[in-house]
């Protein structure tokens, strides 16, 4: 199976609305240890990322990676548009000039799209944020030749429901050392809820690349 430009489309579409269904809880987690402001931020990046690739044609996968990024840097305020925007920056550089994406490209880009996050959020496994739902994501897509999509979101969901019982060492949320412990972090949500949506971009019955 390749993955396409048009199933990149139906990712990005179903992601954001996820997003939006999921606004108002995302700002509710993120106003008991961060900023309160992550739903809200998500929603209205995530809706123009999605109303600027559905009006727009696409010749690869690259270019259209491209544009999120982008649009997410302009539009999604706080530390969650920089982060979100150089994961697909970084994706599309990996895409540029594809059509459609092999399993070898397709893990390559999100590999990078996991070392542009860390690259700029400076965290790592353990430090209660995205990366603790991202970077065994990206190690099982890895060590697995059959990328199944009902794993996949069965794995980012233990990683996010896993970011409750830590203690954040990032962002607004370490100031509340030990007092942090007991919530789940808001961008680890966001990023299962990028993991599901992209597990339903596959094709019925069928895995990843």
């Amino acid at each position: 199976m390749l993955w396409n430009v048009e199933q990149a489309k139906k990712w990005i579409k179903r992601l954001n609305d996820k997003i939006q269904e999921n606004k108002a809880y995302l700002t509710e987690l993120d106003q008991a240890i961060g900023d309160g402001d992550h739903g809200l931020n998500m929603a209205r990046g995530l809706q123009e990322a999605a109303n600027k690739i559905a009006d727009s044609h696409y010749d690869d996968l690259g270019s259209l990676f491209k544009d999120v990024g982008m649009t997410l840097i302009a539009k999604v305020g706080g530390a969650s548009g920089p982060l979100y925007g150089t994961a697909f920056m970084k994706a599309s550089l990996v895409l540029k000039d594809r059509k459609e994406a092999d399993r070898n490209a397709f893990v390559a880009a999100f590999s990078a799209a996991l070392d542009g996050l860390k690259m700029r959020g400076k965290a790592q496994v353990g430090d209660k944020t995205m990366i603790d739902v991202w970077d065994p994501v990206i190690a099982w897509m890895k060590s697995h030749e059959t990328i199944r999509a009902n794993e996949l979101v069965d794995l980012s969901k233990e990683k996010m429901e896993d970011t409750k019982e830590l203690e954040a060492k990032k962002g607004r949320a370490a100031y509340l050392g030990k007092r942090s412990v007991g919530h789940l972090d808001p961008g680890a949500v966001s990023s299962y809820l990028l993991f599901a949506s992209l597990a339903e971009s596959f094709e019925k019955g069928e895995s990843a690349p």
